[in-house]
């Protein structure tokens, strides 16, 4: 199923059809402030099975989790006081940030099994927002990609590839941005281990 969404001020009723999908089970393509991100609930085992089998990948194979806010951060991840507060002075934002994994006893083993490390996105786009906080949690969340690692972010191309084994793609136009940057906070202070869309110069 293909759907348009407003990128700025989505409608309520498509939202509320995204979170529909994503409680039951489901499978949703939908725009970040970067890229498209491949989506499901990570309450729900059999849907993060699916996922994997989607992307081909290795179960221990770490995803992200997209939130809303760092309200609830702690449930996934350990943070310390420097994290924190680098987190909360680039949030919402191009960034995914590596953090120490926290227990996740609510969550499915398949996510917590061998994971040391997790990541957390908190993305600059209102229709993220609107259906996190439709579902009431975070996100298991990947890029979109094809089997060459070729990022698709033109709808168009998404629904030739994905429109048969995902159960939703949101359509907010094509999307020309690039991954997001990722910042390793395990350590004493943050480490940029890729350099993407989110501008990493308050780092340094």
């Amino acid at each position: 199923m293909r759907i348009s969404i407003h990128p700025v001020d989505p409608e309520p009723r498509q939202i509320r059809k995204a979170g529909e999908i994503l409680r039951s089970g489901g499978i949703v393509i939908y725009p970040t402030d970067t890229v498209y991100g491949l989506g499901c609930n990570i309450e729900d085992k059999n849907a993060i099975e699916r996922i994997y089998l989607i992307k081909g990948q290795r179960l221990n194979k770490p995803f992200s989790f997209v939130c809303s806010d760092l309200t609830h951060i702690s449930e996934y991840a350990n943070v310390s006081n420097m994290a924190f507060k680098t987190m909360k002075r680039m949030i919402p934002g191009a960034y995914t940030f590596i953090l120490p994994a926290g227990r996740m006893q609510r969550l499915p083993k398949i996510l917590i099994s061998r994971r040391k490390t997790v990541g957390i996105r908190v993305p600059a786009s209102p229709i993220t927002h609107a259906i996190i906080k439709e579902l009431g949690h975070p996100i298991l969340s990947t890029s979109v990609t094809i089997e060459s690692g070729e990022l698709l972010n033109d709808p168009d191309l998404i629904v030739e590839h994905f429109n048969n084994v995902v159960d939703m793609i949101i359509d907010a136009g094509v999307l020309r941005s690039e991954p997001s940057s990722v910042i390793d906070l395990t350590g004493d202070s943050p480490v940029v281990v890729r350099q993407g869309a989110g501008d990493t110069s308050m780092l340094s």
